[in-house]
Formats: C-alpha cells, sequence, structure tokens
C-alpha cells in the first residue's frame, strides 16, 4: 500500500513539475505597435522635443531603442513588407494590395498555436475575410476603401461585420479596447497583437483630450485637417500604447511579453518637428531620412537589458523572422525572406547585424517608376548613382565618387554591389 501512494505521489509531484516547466516555457506573447506616419523625430526618447511621449520614452528606458530603424517611404509598402519580410521588389503589387499568395507573421504564429488578433488600420483592401486570410482570427480595422471617419464617429469592419458609431467613439479608442479585450480573453494561451495604429495619420483633428474635442463631429472636412492637432494625436497615441502596457501588467503577463514599437514611415507634411534647437521636417513619401527613419523601441522585462541604444541597422524586413525566433517559430525555406532577426541583440548578444540595408520604392508598383537606394549607417547609395555621407542624416553631404577615403570607397563598392544583387529580383508578372 506505501509502495502504491508512493508511486502515486512521486506521479503527481512529476506531473506538477511537468505544468510548472511547460508554465514557465510557455511561448512568449507578441504585441507589435507601429504608429501611422510617425517618423524617428516625434519620440522623446529619441531626442525630441516637440511632442509628449512619456510611455514610449519609459518603455525604451526600461528597455531597448535603436538608432537606425528603417521602414519603407509609405504606408503600403511598409505593411506588406513588414508582414512578409521580403523586400518589396520581390513581392509589392500596388498601393492598398497585399497578393494573397503571400505569407505573413500571423499565419505562421497561428499555425504555431498563437491566437492572433490585428486592429487598427488595414489599408491593405480585399473583403471582410482579408484579415483571416493573413493568419489573424479576430479584427478590428479601419479599411481604406470604406471611406467613413477613423476618428469620432468610426466606420470599422469587426469580425465580419461594418459597424457605424455615432455616440461620440473615438476610432483609435475603439480598437485600443478591441485589442485590450482580447488580451484579457486569451491571457492564458501565448498571443499575438498586431496593432497597425490610426494615429497619427492625418486628416489632424482634435482627440477626446483636446480642449476643442466635439463628439458629434464627423471628422475633419478637408483630408489633411489642421496640423496645429498632430502634437494632441501624438500624446494620445501615446497614452494607448500605454493602456496595453497596464493591460498586459494587469494581468501578470509583463514579463512574458515582447513589446515592439515603430512607424509605418515619416511624419507626413507640413508638420516639423524639433529636436532641441533643430527643425526636422516631415518627410513621408520620400527616399530621405525624413521619410525612412523612424522610431524602433523594444521592451521585454527580464529578457532585454535595460536602457540600451543599439546602434545595428534594422528594416521592415526583420520584423517576422525576429518574432518567429522569440516564438520558436522556425521560417520556412521555400518563402525566401530578405529580413534576418534581430532577437539576439534584443537579449543583448552580437547576433548577426546587417552590413546593409536596400530599400526598393514604387507607389503603383510600377518599374519603370521605382527608386532604389541601399545603405549602412554612414554611406547611402541610389539607383541613380548618388552617394551620400549620412554622418548627419537630416543634412546628407553628396560625396564625389572620384574623391572618396578608404572607407568611403569600400563603402561604395559595398553598397554598388547590393544594388547589382537586386537589379533583376522584380518577377516577371511584377513588372
Amino acid at each position: 500500500m506505501r509502495k502504491r501512494i508512493f508511486l502515486f505521489v512521486l506521479s503527481c509531484v512529476c506531473v506538477s513539475g511537468l505544468c510548472q516547466a511547460s508554465a514557465e516555457e510557455r511561448q512568449p506573447n507578441i504585441v507589435l505597435i507601429m504608429a501611422d506616419d510617425l517618423g524617428y523625430e516625434c519620440i522623446g526618447a529619441n531626442g525630441g522635443t516637440s511632442y509628449k511621449t512619456p510611455v514610449l520614452d519609459k518603455l525604451a528606458a526600461e528597455g531597448m531603442r535603436f538608432e537606425h530603424g528603417y521602414s519603407q517611404p509609405l504606408c503600403t509598402p511598409s505593411r506588406v513588407q513588414i508582414m512578409t519580410g521580403i523586400y518589396n521588389v520581390r513581392n509589392y503589387v500596388r498601393f492598398g494590395v497585399l497578393d494573397r499568395k503571400e505569407t505573413t507573421f500571423a499565419n505562421l504564429l497561428r499555425d504555431a498555436g498563437y491566437a492572433t488578433c490585428i486592429a487598427g488600420k488595414w489599408q491593405l483592401l480585399g473583403d471582410f475575410e482579408g484579415a483571416g486570410h493573413f493568419g489573424f482570427d479576430e479584427y478590428c480595422l479601419w479599411q481604406l476603401n470604406r471611406r467613413p471617419g477613423r476618428y469620432p464617429n468610426p466606420g470599422l469592419e469587426i469580425n465580419g461585420k461594418q459597424v457605424d458609431y455615432s455616440s461620440g467613439e473615438y476610432g483609435p479608442g475603439v480598437v485600443t479596447d478591441f485589442i485590450c479585450d482580447f488580451i484579457t480573453r486569451k491571457q492564458d494561451q501565448p498571443f499575438l497583437v498586431y496593432y497597425p495604429m490610426i494615429l497619427t495619420h492625418c486628416p489632424f483633428e482634435p482627440t477626446p483630450d483636446s480642449p476643442d474635442w466635439d463628439a458629434s463631429s464627423k471628422g475633419s472636412p478637408t483630408y489633411k485637417g489642421n496640423a496645429k492637432y498632430f502634437g494632441d494625436m501624438v500624446a494620445y497615441m501615446d497614452k494607448l500604447v500605454g493602456r496595453i502596457v497596464a493591460t498586459l501588467e494587469a494581468h501578470g503577463l509583463r514579463d512574458n511579453t515582447l513589446v515592439l514599437f515603430t512607424g509605418d514611415n515619416g511624419t507626413d507634411v507640413p508638420v516639423v518637428s524639433m529636436m532641441g534647437d533643430r527643425k526636422v521636417k516631415a518627410g513621408k513619401g520620400n527616399m530621405s531620412d525624413n521619410g525612412t527613419r523612424v522610431p524602433l523601441i523594444a521592451n521585454w522585462p527580464g529578457t532585454i537589458p535595460t536602457g540600451r541604444v543599439c546602434q545595428d541597422l534594422v528594416d521592415f524586413s526583420d520584423f517576422l523572422p525576429t518574432m518567429c525566433q522569440a516564438a520558436g517559430v522556425s521560417v520556412p525555406e521555400e518563402l525566401k525572406i530578405d529580413g534576418r532577426s534581430f532577437l539576439p541583440q534584443l537579449k543583448g548578444e552580437k547576433g548577426n547585424p546587417r552590413d546593409w540595408i536596400y530599400c526598393w520604392y514604387s507607389r503603383g508598383g510600377q518599374t519603370e517608376k521605382a527608386k532604389t537606394f541601399t545603405r549602412n549607417q554612414r554611406y547611402k547609395l541610389f539607383h541613380d548613382g548618388k552617394f551620400l555621407d549620412m554622418i548627419d542624416g537630416y543634412a546628407p553631404n553628396t560625396l564625389d565618387v572620384t574623391e572618396l577615403d578608404n572607407d568611403a570607397a569600400e563603402a561604395h563598392r559595398l553598397l554598388k554591389g547590393v544594388l547589382e544583387q537586386y537589379k533583376d529580383a522584380r518577377p516577371k508578372n511584377l513588372r
């Protein structure tokens, strides 16, 4: 009898131990937040002085921020690249479209058992099932092609239904509530939240925290609105990030959640922001640092060392492999992604840092209209041969390629080889 009891107790202890080990080894939750039209210069942690971003500043101080995070110059190109891990030259179709043949990070993580959610701005057309096709179990999205307002009293698509609000709701608040509810419901299993934010895209208009907020408004009568409200929108964006972080904390999920924050492209004109005494003009849609240099902040308590600033190059093709590696999910070789994981750097390791990044940009997808560049931290080479010293990215210096010092000449040789590598990468069916 004693032997039987001992074996029973031993088996219970073993099962309990396995359960505890399983809980400790649970795949991390991943929250990817991508602000809309928000350049590097807008964040206090990056040296920006025009706007209040206390939540993001704290995430950076308690985690890691990157000096060299680069997007595409415009929203759809950035969305396609960040979701697929592939350079636009190889899979971008046209504005507002993600090819249904593509595989996204959500497809890969959902197949690995993650609960998946997207909320915010979709920007990729398609029917109600578009988000589901690309790997998301649940969604709450403002659609480019529906065109009710996105801010006061918005029109959204929520899990297969059109929902039009008329009682003073604020679009960014609605989608953030959706995310917080999703986290609460899925707290006992690994989850992915992808939040391509509605803020801070124009029209620039009051937020619920602005003195002249009008809950009965249908939104700005003009496309751009009034840029004087941009600061209010940045502050509210930061506040919404804080609500998500607070929800994670309330459920004891922070230590097992990787939070990534970035922007989809540079700030929109006519906004001018300050970095100390320096004015930084918005550059959305162009190939300069004003159009492609974006904030990148990573926070994962207990995993990412605090207060780190990483000088390594990161572009939007790198998010998919990073998120998959964090989740312990292999990226199928047949996807032939261009990105490389920066998870080792997040953990304080050397990793496999890039020597260059590459950008192919054509809003409408026409090959003949495409602009390209490749760069490292210091130098930047365009398809037309223009070669820039980027030691001051907001005031680059054009170099004469016949009069380069050794470092510049070596960089020029490397970058020229990258342009050659991708010269014929555009698939024939997309040319």
